[in-house]
């Protein structure tokens, strides 16, 4: 068995409840997820070592990891030698993530596109939303901008 790995109670907290939230998962997931994080080296964290570490249920971590793997957040590798699977943080998830959030902006610019049209439509009173017409310049300028970083990952 490796060397337990050495994680910061505080920041290890923090991560939980943070990517908790960001990622809605449960409470066991984001532990597991927060837990990886400190896994710098990339030894690979196996399904035993977080049964222990959580002193949680196997069908419980089942659950958490499965759905971690789902959802694309963690990846497993088998070693040569050995049975054991082991878990690391999936480094491909950044890029997804943001192209994830890029998809949802231009489908929005899309619907707010759409909604204007039907209310030219219908409306003779021509007048632009000046606060509307910003907002879906802050959506444009930040697909442009999260797209052009996007290129360089």
């Amino acid at each position: 068995m490796h060397k337990r790995i050495e994680i910061d109670k505080k920041i290890f907290q923090e991560a939980v409840k943070f990517y908790g939230a960001v990622f809605s998962i449960p409470p066991l997931a984001s532990k597991i997820y927060a837990y990886l994080l400190f896994d710098y080296d990339k030894v690979g964290i196996t399904f035993d070592e977080f049964v222990e570490v959580f002193c949680a249920s196997k069908s419980s971590v089942s659950t958490s990891i499965t759905l971690l793997l789902n959802a694309e957040l963690i990846v497993d590798h088998n070693k040569m030698d050995e049975r054991k699977r082991y878990f690391f943080i999936n480094d491909g998830y950044k890029k997804l993530r943001f192209e994830k959030i890029v998809q949802k902006m231009k489908d929005e610019l899309k619907l707010l596109d759409d909604l204007d049209h039907f209310k030219k439509k219908n409306d003779e009173v021509e007048g632009d939303d000046e606060k509307m017409e910003a907002y879906k310049a802050l959506l444009n300028k930040n697909i442009i901008n999260i797209q052009e970083s996007l290129n360089k990952l």
